[in-house]
């Protein structure tokens, strides 16, 4: 497989992974704008050749959008192969290209997010722990940060307080999230418009600078609903998945 990395040179003209479609949508702009303002920040986002969700996106820990303490790691916000690209190992050429260029800048390991069972949106454990990874903290909802350590001795990575005990001080169903996501886009308004019809008391809360989103009350910031103050879900839904839950 032949891997191309998105820059600010070629960001217009390379398709995203994780929503492929024109420049026009608004999962793409949405997605692509956060991306332009990270890439001084040392994002990098590497993704095969053929149009397919098969990609890797990672930053250094300090400017990552999660409540995270690693100073000197670098973060992965994302690695995802699906479809017909599984099962050829290009998970393992992503995650090796990270290592490499890690090493290369002098970092002390990676960090990422997972559960430990598979959620949605959110690394696979069992491929983690079979490439080294090991689990460093864990938030009250079962999010758990991984760390894949360089050196023997490395300080260990955890979550900022704030994220250690998912909570807030609101009712009705309440949604953080980032445009670090595409799907929000599409989204996140699909669901303000059926709580509006449907009479649901809901507020979409916008995280929209890393202070903000390193200060979370939830490890994971692209996307976590609340109810009555209680953590549900990181799982990006559409109407009829947001109805069915509500009603259960």
């Amino acid at each position: 497989m032949e891997y191309i990395r998105v820059t600010k040179e070629n960001l217009e003209k390379e398709h995203i992974c994780c929503a492929i479609s024109n420049n026009n949508d608004v999962q793409v702009s949405s997605k692509k704008s956060w991306l332009a303002d990270r890439f001084d920040e040392g994002l990098v986002f590497l993704k095969s050749v053929e149009r397919g969700k098969c990609f890797i996106e990672y930053i250094p820990a300090e400017n990552a959008w999660v409540p995270i303490q690693a100073d000197g790691y670098m973060y992965i916000d994302c690695l995802w192969v699906s479809g017909s690209l599984k099962g050829h190992g290009y998970s393992t050429d992503l995650l090796n290209a990270c290592i490499e260029d890690s090493k290369a800048k002098g970092k002390k390991g990676l960090c990422i997010l997972a559960s430990a069972k598979k959620k949605p949106f959110l690394a696979d454990p069992k491929f983690l722990k079979y490439k080294g990874f090991v689990v460093c903290d864990e938030a009250d909802n079962g999010i758990q940060l991984w760390y894949l350590p360089f050196e023997e001795g490395a300080e260990i990575p955890h979550f900022r307080e704030c994220a250690k005990h998912p909570h807030i001080e609101e009712d009705g169903y309440v949604l953080f999230y980032t445009n670090q996501c595409p799907f929000n886009g599409k989204y996140v308004p699909i669901l303000e418009e059926t709580a509006e019809k449907n009479g649901i008391q809901f507020k979409a809360v916008k995280i929209d600078s890393r202070e903000a989103a390193q200060n979370a009350p939830t490890p994971v910031t692209n996307y976590a609903l609340f109810h009555d103050g209680v953590y549900m879900t990181n799982e990006q839904m559409n109407d009829k998945k947001f109805l069915k839950l509500i009603g259960g």
